[in-house]
């Protein structure tokens, strides 16, 4: 009987121990478990983290305002760019009219000049002054009636104009997209009177 006791002791003795370890074993287990479950998500969240940006949140802000600064800019240079052709074939058409204007006047100047050298040489014949004194009456009238045609003109409500007065032609260039018959035929009046000359020799063109 107490044999029987004696191994029935030995028995639970075993299978207590046999429990225990099987508690620690499976007790480590989920230890590591937990840990590499968490080292996992670790590098997870390092892994996506790395992936999503390499530069902190603030620079990475930046980056886009600094995109979106510089495209606004491109747009603003491109804006900028167009309104510069229209300004410049606004400007290519103004100076025209200021330049031909301008080149007109200098050839009157220079002629007079001519004519006025002419009539002061001493060694100049009287034929030869009072030809010269002829010419620079001509030449005055004719720019002070170029000039107040062109006045005239504008004063109809033309943009501006300007005229060539050469031998046996008047030439006339309006600043406007088109000319309507009518208009053509007022401004061929203004000329025909202020120069005195036939609608024969008077050309009108617009630009």
């Amino acid at each position: 009987m107490k044999i029987l006791k004696r191994n029935q002791l030995v028995i639970l003795v075993i299978s207590l121990m046999l429990i225990t370890a099987g508690y620690l074993n499976f007790t480590a287990n989920s230890k590591n478990i937990t840990t590499s479950m968490i080292a996992d998500r670790s590098d997870t969240k390092i892994g996506d983290a790395e992936l999503v940006s390499t530069v902190p949140k603030e620079n990475e802000e930046e980056n886009v305002k600094e995109l979106i600064n510089g495209t606004n800019e491109e747009t603003n240079i491109e804006n900028e760019a167009k309104e510069e052709t229209i300004s410049t074939d606004a400007k290519t058409e103004d100076y025209y009219f200021t330049s031909s204007k301008i080149e007109r006047n200098n050839m009157y100047s220079q002629s007079l000049e001519t004519y006025q050298e002419i009539y002061n040489n001493s060694n100049a014949t009287q034929e030869s002054k009072k030809d010269a004194i002829e010419n620079i009456n001509r030449i005055n009238k004719e720019r002070n009636a170029v000039m107040i045609a062109e006045n005239l003109i504008i004063a109809k409500g033309f943009e501006d104009i300007v005229i060539f007065v050469n031998e046996g032609s008047i030439s006339a260039v309006v600043k406007a997209k088109e000319l309507k018959q009518e208009e053509v035929a007022q401004i061929q009046n203004i000329l025909s009177r202020e120069l005195n000359a036939s609608a024969e020799i008077i050309h009108i063109s617009n630009k």
